[in-house]
């Protein structure tokens, strides 16, 4: 094997992204890249019956916008393409049959019927072992005889066979336990038991990084690198991802406890670099107490030491938090990039929404709030005049009738209508009548926005309103109090 460390991500087409698969993409990818190491990506698909068309092209896109860059795979290849394993059968099939020529596997002529029945068995759990001891004579008949088979690997029947985990420790199973495995099936194709070994190997690929799920197969795959006398690469067995549900149960991460892949994640609004940042730390930890990292940071960071054994807790409150704290950081273009295409759609045509994304960049914890932190800007909401009443402010509903009354021929004579024309407009009004500013603000601001809470004050909203949208608000105010 190579002295240089090589990891790789072996996906399934099957589907979008799971937060699971990209943190072992991600860990996978992290642990070459802080060692100088290389980072291979491989499609498996040879479970044709899961395949879903068009799960390839995602996967290669989730994995570019994430900046998990694979130095070998597909588009950029490499010395060992193929990279797909569909592409890759006559390899499998070559390796079998060392295997069988070995002893260490053998051909299966078992029909399905025959193996369904073996379901009923008390104690079988899986195979018989009827085939293990047909004389090459069977086998050569059958054969010449077109009888369909696959090929199976042939396990101890006695002993124990151990690993050292590099999380874990070391991990034992007894022989007896296990049975006699296929590994090409009657179609042609291979296994994921069998063929993902023989890739490794043949990619030289020193550190496998899996989920734990993985832990107690993993012996039968050691008695495949021991039975092509090959080097075992070191296992790396990430702990299990949780999700919590609404009764603060802890089960398997799952679509019941909300959004589970990628996309579904930037469809919600988060941002791929949020999204990695707090998968990071789903199950590791540096020995400082940074939580914000840098894709680059990552690299220089992570090592198997900082590997947790204990299952991680994705939480998305927490998730929400970090993504707040990026959408903060993002740079106007950046932001505006996101936001004003989405106010667009959803604001009426007098709104600034120019203005209006100034004031949400700091108070949304995702882009798919925006809507949400909108709603009083996209429709006219009920209210009632309770919210005028503000106990800091003195203001009750009655002189908050005052203060719109005597406002508002002032707003409708307003030549200028900017934030800072507008607030000293208020300023001298409140000035002149001897009101508290606050109280002023407060009442002008529940009268246009019919919200208590609202990302902005009231001249700031009168700003993204327009002159006339907000003078139409504020008669309705006026006209709803007196009523």
């Amino acid at each position: 094997m190579s002295e240089t460390i090589v990891t790789r991500f072996a996906p399934s087409p099957t589907g979008f992204m799971h937060i699971g698969n990209l943190r072992t993409a991600l860990y996978s990818y992290l642990l070459a890249k802080s060692q100088g190491g290389k980072f291979i990506l491989r499609i498996e698909d040879t479970d044709q019956v899961r395949h879903v068309e068009g799960a390839e092209d995602v996967i290669l896109q989730t994995l570019k916008t994430t900046g998990i860059e694979w130095d070998e795979g597909p588009v950029v290849g490499g010395e060992h393409a193929p990279y797909v394993q569909s592409e890759r059968l006559p390899i499998y099939k070559e390796y079998a049959e060392k295997l069988v020529k070995s002893g260490h596997a053998y051909y299966c002529f078992c029909t399905a019927e025959r193996l369904e029945s073996l379901k009923n068995d008390i104690g079988i759990g899986g195979y018989d072992g009827h085939c293990r001891n047909l004389t090459a004579e069977e086998v050569a008949q059958n054969l010449t005889d077109g009888k369909p088979y696959v090929i199976r690997q042939r396990m101890p029947d006695e002993g124990t066979t151990s690993y050292v985990d590099e999380v874990y420790g070391e991990v034992s199973i007894e022989n007896s336990e296990l049975r006699d495995q296929i590994m090409i099936k009657a179609d042609g194709y291979p296994t994921y038991n069998f063929c993902h070994v023989v890739d490794d190997y043949l990619m030289g690929v020193t550190h496998v990084v899996r989920g734990n799920e993985y832990l107690t197969s993993t012996p039968k795959y050691c008695l495949l690198y021991d039975a092509f006398g090959w080097e075992r690469p070191h296992y790396v067995h990430l702990p299990l991802l949780m999700g919590k549900d609404a009764d603060g149960n802890v089960s398997k991460l799952s679509k019941r406890h909300g959004a589970v892949s990628f996309q579904d994640l930037v469809n919600d609004g988060y941002l791929p670099e949020a999204i990695v940042n707090y998968i990071a730390l789903l199950g590791w930890a540096s020995k400082d107490t940074q939580e914000f990292y840098t894709m680059d940071e990552l690299k220089q960071s992570f090592s198997i030491e900082g590997l947790s054994k204990s299952p991680a807790v994705f939480d998305y409150e927490k998730l929400k938090w970090f993504n707040s704290e990026y959408i903060k950081k993002l740079p106007d273009d950046q932001y505006n990039e996101k936001a004003l295409p989405i106010l667009k759609e959803i604001c009426p045509d007098y709104v600034n929404i120019e203005k209006l994304a100034v004031l949400l960049h700091t108070r949304i914890d995702t882009f798919g709030e925006i809507a949400e932190k909108a709603d009083f800007v996209i429709n006219r909401l009920d209210m009632t005049s309770d919210l005028y009443t503000n106990k800091k402010n003195k203001t009750t509903p009655e002189n908050c009738l005052e203060t719109l009354k005597e406002v508002l021929p002032l707003l409708e004579s307003a030549e200028n209508w900017d934030n800072d024309s507008l607030f000293a407009l208020l300023k001298q009004y409140s000035a002149d009548s001897g009101k508290k500013a606050g109280a002023v603000m407060w009442a002008v601001r529940i009268a246009i926005a019919r919200k208590g809470i609202t990302p902005g004050g009231a001249t700031e909203l009168m700003e993204v309103f327009g002159k006339e949208e907000s003078i139409s608000r504020m008669k309705l105010a006026i006209d709803e109090l007196t009523a």
